[in-house]
């Protein structure tokens, strides 16, 4: 067997996050009574639920997207009725990001269906590779650290 190099295990680890997240999205979509959000809609929505009033070019700064791609976004979710847009009295130009009721309510279902999924497949697991995922968390935590550290 070919020994694992910091190149192929990366690639591996990319592999399975990324067959995860295709799975996990494919199965909330099949419950989902309303039409599915892409990836980076919900990553705004998820920022913005976080930092409500945020404008959008700090949305795109924190998501790493140009802005004209974040006011796209932006204008969807709004027009779907997710996100409110309010002017900043500091700057009337500007506008601040809300999250509606129905995005609050959304993401709510969302996380709770994903949660459902994930946690009743991990209690199938054998108890030791569910130690084993568990154990690998912290310096998973670490390599999304350390990847957010090159981009300063």
């Amino acid at each position: 067997m070919t020994p694992k190099t910091p190149q192929t295990t990366a690639d591996d680890v990319m592999a399975v996050v990324l067959g995860m997240r295709r799975v996990l999205r494919r199965r909330l979509r099949d419950l989902s009574a309303t039409p599915t959000l892409r990836g980076a809609q919900v990553e705004v929505l998820t920022f913005v639920e976080a930092e409500p009033g945020s404008g959008v070019a700090a949305v795109a700064r924190a998501l790493r997207l140009a802005g004209n791609s974040v006011s796209t976004l932006v204008n969807q979710l709004v027009d779907a009725g997710l996100l409110s847009r309010e002017v900043d009295p500091a700057d009337r130009r500007a506008v601040r990001l809300f999250l509606t009721d129905a995005a609050h309510a959304r993401l709510a279902r969302w996380r709770e269906a994903r949660s459902r999924l994930l946690g009743d497949a991990f209690a199938r697991l054998p108890a030791q590779e569910a130690a084993t995922i568990a154990a690998a968390l912290p310096a998973l935590r670490l390599l999304i650290s350390e990847l957010a550290e090159e981009d300063v």
